[in-house]
């Protein structure tokens, strides 16, 4: 396949090393690449001591989606996200529901897609935002931020659904340019990482300086049977959101389906999933969302008077009281990002 001028990534995301050997800085797996060598994700390639993003402009799923499904809760509720990825990843989740384009490192799309055509597709369905998902967005980064870029020329927000594998030069990259991620934060437990998702246990540093760069985060838990939904290992999780990130953080306890090669697990019941939502609530942590479990009513209420501020049926909001990013009763300041 003939390398396009736009696939090949900036010099600022990848270091020379010896002997024709790169090192690309896209991800905590800084892989090191010799020539014709394509690092862990299968996308990002040294090509004659160039690093090439080989899914550059090559869209793989594109999606009109609301943007509770990323899910964000604290974050222009209501509206929609044009939704996108690319086939690639940087981990190798056995319970992955979109394996076939996260496992997948062949590029097969002949199209090529401008981030201009992705902006103006937005502008056109007129969505508040453009989010990178479905697969691992740091490992096609150039590609995104390309695109992001050019959507703030038009006031529209840009989001990340991630794995919290991002490089710390991509997290600086993003301030300014990402306003809002949702981080998995699978397991904490460093070895089920490299063990299981073939990845460095990097989330928690992610979660920390995502934040500190100015970029709203909310997390996300799987929560799996038998591998991370023990009472201790979930204090463990909402401990650190409530004390590294803060209490008004939204931490999203999603239910796990067989999927891909895990079919020999149950699905986490519902009872499991409200036992993680009061050890959360223990922890301190003002807004616990349980989700993947059907459609079910999810409220946002306010932590100082509890009204209730933004009432959710499965993606659809049925009402926002939030005024000004306060709450219509008691005008407590609701962390979030409320407005463009």
């Amino acid at each position: 396949m003939k390398t396009l001028p736009q696939q090949i990534v900036s010099d600022k995301f990848y270091q020379t090393l010896n002997n024709g050997k790169i090192k690309c800085l896209l991800c905590r797996h800084y892989c090191e690449l010799k020539d014709g060598q394509t690092g862990v994700c299968g996308v990002n390639k040294n090509e004659n001591g160039q690093l090439v993003n080989l899914v550059y402009g090559k869209v793989a799923a594109l999606n009109i989606d609301p943007i509770e499904k990323k899910p964000l809760y604290h974050f222009l509720p209501g509206t929609t996200a044009l939704s996108l990825g690319t086939v690639g990843c940087n981990m190798q989740c056995s319970f992955c529901q979109n394996w076939q384009i996260s496992q997948e490192h062949s590029v097969l799309q002949k199209d090529f897609v401008h981030p201009q055509q992705i902006v103006a597709l937005a502008l056109k369905y007129q969505t508040k935002s453009i989010a990178f998902t479905y697969n691992e967005p740091t490992i096609f980064y150039p590609y995104a931020r390309n695109i992001a870029l050019e959507a703030k020329k038009y006031g529209l927000k840009n989001v990340f659904v991630t794995n919290g594998v991002e490089s710390e030069e991509v997290i600086r990259d993003m301030a300014g340019i990402i306003d809002a991620a949702n981080v998995d934060f699978k397991a904490y437990d460093a070895d089920y990482y490299r063990r299981e998702l073939k990845a460095p246990f990097a989330v928690r540093e992610t979660l920390v300086l995502m934040k500190k760069v100015g970029i709203w985060v909310e997390v996300t838990t799987l929560i799996i049977p038998g591998i991370n939904d023990t009472p201790e290992h979930l204090k463990k999780i909402a401990g650190f959101i409530a004390q590294k990130l803060g209490v008004g953080t939204p931490w999203h306890l999603s239910a796990f389906h067989p999927d891909y090669k895990m079919k020999d697990r149950s699905s986490t019941p519902v009872m499991t999933l409200e036992k993680a939502y009061d050890i959360g609530k223990k922890a301190g942590l003002q807004f616990i969302y349980i989700g993947n479990v059907g459609v079910r009513k999810n409220i946002t209420y306010c932590p100082h008077c509890h009204k209730t501020l933004i009432e959710r049926l499965g993606y659809k909001v049925l009402s926002d009281r939030i005024k000004n990013g306060k709450c219509y009763n008691c005008h407590t300041k609701i962390p979030g990002i409320w407005n463009l």
